[in-house]
């Protein structure tokens, strides 16, 4: 057995822990470290066999860690931490502000380069799996248009945006794509179609004893690279109806592109997920890119990566030999 990509875990909520057991899952890497703005202490793992350190003990690991593997929201943690352990490790997120990922992309690549080492930014399934599909899709037809639904299921970005309003004690928010829309697509059409018209978003919240819920939700609806461009639902539980009736988090969607060869056939394309564990599909993801920011790291290539600059094979257990054989 070759020597063991060694991973650190940055925030052990959901994504923290679906990466623990992903790790798991991979036969060439080891949990190494898990990082925790908690007390260290009173951290309850899910495996229990790694140590778990205070975030502000990082800069005292980076030699016992190959890849950190940063699993906070897009919201807070990872504008500030995403360059903070780029500057110390190789790593790899999950940031999900679409609008935002260009300045995302440029302070995290300042890091990374300063440091010589590689950061894997936006990976998962949106953006990620989704965002290559969109760029394959449109190479091979050029000519055409290109949509991407998402739905029905949860959204970990958007929930966790809505935990962070003063009075929020939980949240769930459900991405519901409009299934006239899809029809259109599907059909071949090529419409067009404003943000509002191709999905819904329905938020669950459990509020804080004496919160203000009109403010509550005001702040949800006008929320901006969120909620302001769709219609949005607010409803206010208790805690047991969540736990009751919101405890999973399924999700998935679809990328479509409609276009026309030079002879003027129609072709639709289609790429679909449907996710029995949004958290744990993610995590998959993150840790299959956690072995190309290794691999790529070893090779000097360094500063910020986004899935459009790595080949499959830098993400696959098996050898080039392997795939050649096997999967080509």
């Amino acid at each position: 057995m070759k020597e063991r990509i060694r991973i650190g875990i940055v925030g052990y909520g959901n994504i923290g822990r679906a990466v623990e057991r992903a790790v798991k899952q991979n036969q060439d890497m080891e949990l190494t470290g898990i990082f925790t703005r908690r007390n260290p202490s009173d951290l309850v793992q899910e495996l229990n066999d790694s140590k778990v350190f205070a975030i502000g003990e990082a800069k005292n690991c980076t030699d016992d860690i190959d890849v950190a593997i940063l699993c906070g929201g897009s919201a807070t943690d990872l504008p500030e931490q995403g360059p903070l352990f780029a500057s110390l490790f190789n790593t790899v997120d999950s940031y999900d502000t679409h609008a935002l990922i260009p300045e995302y992309f440029d302070a995290v690549d300042s890091a990374a380069r300063e440091a010589g080492k590689t950061s894997i930014i936006s990976t998962g399934w949106d953006p990620g799996l989704f965002s290559m599909m969109r760029v394959i899709e449109e190479a091979v037809l050029p000519e055409g248009a290109s949509y991407t639904f998402w739905g029905p299921g949860v959204s970990q970005g958007h929930s966790d945006a809505i935990r962070r309003i003063i009075g929020v004690k939980d949240a769930r928010q459900y991405t519901i794509p409009i299934e006239k829309a899809i029809e259109k697509v599907r059909a071949g059409e090529a419409p067009e179609f404003a943000i509002r018209e191709k999905h819904l978003r329905d938020c669950y919240i459990v509020a804080e004893e004496g919160a203000d819920l009109e403010r509550i939700e005001r702040e949800i609806v006008t929320m901006p690279h969120y909620f302001s461009d769709y219609d949005t639902t607010v409803t206010f539980i208790p805690a047991e109806e969540m736990r009751a009736n919101h405890g999973k988090m399924p999700h998935g969607g679809f990328v479509l592109r409609t276009g026309r060869d030079d002879e003027g056939d129609g072709h639709v394309v289609e790429f679909s997920l449907k996710l029995g564990s949004n958290p744990g599909f993610t995590g998959s993801v993150l840790v299959a890119y956690a072995r190309a920011a290794y691999r790529l790291n070893k090779e000097g290539q360094t500063g910020a990566k986004t899935v459009f600059d790595i080949a499959p094979s830098y993400l696959s257990l098996k050898s080039p030999e392997e795939l050649r054989k096997n999967d080509l």
